[in-house]
């Protein structure tokens, strides 16, 4: 919704400054902002190989002019709203769980689940107008006994019935073949993945308030996450730019690190991604894959030739380099282990690649 918070978490986020003031639709055009993901590893890894450079991981942030009723319709800035948020992998939806006078709410009164419930519903608008579209095609070719077919049209009434029950994509029991075959290929909105943000004031920070209480209880169904942040709080810790000030404004909040970071890694995690490393003199490197990818699509993501040309990987796992100090002494010690195609990467793989090409 607007005037929740979201151009001023975008801008604790990102080095972007997205405009936020208090009014609706201050954000029209989507600010994009691509964050650092916290990773405390790089710093020991930085202070174990003294490279010339340090590449975190990163993710992408696109802060979205707020919805109004009415958007999957055209009302108020709902046509590009729609269009922007169809492009995105995951959703971080901001809820206002905070009361200030002072800042209008577009509806008067605060209500986090109703504003939940008003974004979904035009989101499962939008998303049954697809599903709408697809099913009579695939109609036509189920009544010519077309055994795929039939299999998607009972798939697709589902999905028609859940949504016009007010329920969204996310939420519908589907087995993993029937989402890998049918419901991923429709690209739906209320399918995608979301984070909810419960932005409160500072006193609510570390227990939440009811409000947050009341969303938790609304979404408990949903196959969703939930974060709460102090977002004004947390624009006034960026604003500090000494790192020993925001240390002591956190420890005097109980807090052990800024939520930002949090978020940042959460949604990380929300877009099923880890992380692996190289490490050498020239540079120390997070790299970004899937959970579950294999070692030549990580060795492609450094170049597509890793990839065509992959014999095998060096994999030393992050906590055995810290221990023993150095790529030599983990040899020495055994623990470098030597993969072939089949190796599915895990999270804080060390790797070096041996490819031809």
């Amino acid at each position: 919704m607007p005037n929740v918070g979201k151009s001023t978490l975008f801008n604790c986020l990102s080095n972007a400054k997205a405009q936020s003031a208090n009014f609706p639709f201050c954000t029209i055009e989507p600010n994009i902002g691509v964050v650092n993901v916290p990773d405390p590893r790089l710093e020991k890894l930085e202070a174990l190989v003294k490279p010339e450079r340090v590449v975190p991981a990163t993710v992408e942030i696109v802060d979205i002019a707020g919805l109004v009723k009415g958007a999957s319709k055209g009302e108020g800035l709902g046509n590009k709203f729609l269009a922007n948020i169809r492009e995105t992998d995951a959703i971080l939806h901001v809820l206002r769980c905070f009361d200030n006078e002072n800042i209008v709410h577009v509806d008067g009164k605060i209500n986090p689940v109703r504003d939940k419930e008003t974004v979904d519903f035009e989101l499962q608008l939008k998303d049954l107008e697809t599903v709408d579209k697809k099913l009579d095609k695939v109609r036509r070719a189920a009544n010519t006994g077309d055994k795929l077919a039939i299999r998607e049209l009972a798939i697709l009434e589902k999905i028609k019935k859940n949504l016009e029950s007010a329920v969204s994509v996310r939420a519908i029991d589907f087995t993993a073949e029937e989402r890998r075959e049918f419901v991923s290929a429709l690209q739906l909105i209320t399918d995608k993945p979301v984070l909810y943000v419960c932005n409160v004031d500072e006193k609510s920070a570390k227990t939440g308030n009811t409000y947050v209480e009341q969303v938790k209880e609304a979404i408990k169904n949903e196959n969703a996450g939930i974060l709460v942040l102090a977002v004004a709080t947390e624009a006034d810790i960026t604003e500090l730019g000494d790192y020993e000030e925001q240390k002591m404004f956190l420890e005097d909040m109980g807090l052990d690190e800024p939520g930002v970071a949090k978020l940042i890694r959460a949604a990380y995690k929300l877009l099923n991604l880890q992380t692996y490393f190289t490490a050498g003199v020239k540079e120390v490197r997070a790299w970004t894959i899937h959970i579950g990818d294999t070692a030549p699509v990580a060795a492609g993501v450094i170049h597509t030739d890793f990839e065509k040309g992959f014999i095998r990987a060096e994999v030393m796992k992050y906590e055995d380099f810290i221990h023993f100090g150095s790529e030599l002494k983990v040899r020495e010690a055994g623990k470098l282990s030597v993969e072939g195609k089949e190796y599915v990467v895990q999270d804080g793989d060390m790797m070096n690649f041996r490819f031809n090409v």
